[in-house]
């Protein structure tokens, strides 16, 4: 079936995000992107507002459609949101996961743990392995729903520009274990429960650890306490936005 042109300008929007095209802040020009894709400004009107529903596009009055900006709580929120529906999906998948596939997402894991020990380690590609491996999983569930949200989550995920595993380069050797119990939960034919609790916790380490790190970095405030910060977007040094490194690196995971 033909896409719409609604269809083609919703995923050409979000692909530029995605792939960071399209920067924090950035004021998207409706007529322009309807020129590229031969129509009016509606169907592009159209796309935004699914885009907006997504949390990747913020509508101002007299200014128009922008690319959301990613703060340090967004992040958090993001991915407690992840943890939650993925951990879900992957415990409905787990009874119907074949060796096979178990053993797919396994070599995954294993070039995960080759980049972590190597000695220049790779945080860009660590970071698109770890999108693979949890995809691996969670798309094998047999909830059309919950597998559209969690794609709806990497989205979300990828649009923040951060690889947090640049940040915290030794969460990558735990966070390759951690899979590792994973899998060995699922070929036990461990109840859906632990698998879920299991991946939830290990979702939810990693940013943990990177708000453990950006925070001890920061200077103590007036009276001794830590002040809020956000990163700015290094791929913009004129940028106030605060995203922290250029969409190619990935999700945070």
């Amino acid at each position: 079936m033909t896409a719409t042109k609604s269809e083609r300008a919703y995923r050409m929007i979000q692909q530029r995000i995605v792939q960071g095209d399209y920067l924090p802040g950035d004021r998207l020009k409706l007529e322009h992107i309807g020129e590229e894709i031969g129509s009016s400004v509606v169907p592009v009107r159209e796309a935004i507002r699914r885009l907006q529903a997504e949390g990747l596009v913020t509508f101002e009055k007299f200014v128009g459609a922008r690319v959301a900006a990613i703060d340090e709580s967004e992040y958090v929120h993001t991915m407690e949101t992840m943890s939650v529906i993925e951990s879900a999906a992957v415990a409905l998948a787990a009874p119907s996961l074949t060796a096979e596939q178990v053993a797919e997402a396994r070599a995954v894991n294993e070039q995960m743990r080759d980049l972590a020990a190597a000695g220049d380690f790779d945080a860009v590609e660590f970071t698109h392995l770890n999108e693979q491996f949890h995809r691996a999983l969670s798309h094998r569930c047999p909830n059309p729903h919950l597998v559209m949200l969690v794609d709806r989550a990497w989205n979300r995920l990828s649009a923040l520009r951060n690889s947090t595993f640049s940040f915290v380069p030794d969460r990558a050797a735990a966070s390759v274990e951690e899979h590792e119990r994973i899998l060995h939960l699922i070929e036990s034919g461990a109840a859906g429960i632990d698998i879920e609790l299991a991946m939830r916790e290990h979702r939810m380490t990693t940013p943990r650890a990177y708000l453990a790190r950006i925070h001890a970095d920061q200077p103590p405030a007036a009276g001794g306490t830590v002040t809020d910060r956000t990163t700015p977007d290094r791929t913009r040094p004129d940028s106030t936005s605060p995203a922290i490194t250029t969409a190619s690196e990935g999700a945070p995971a």
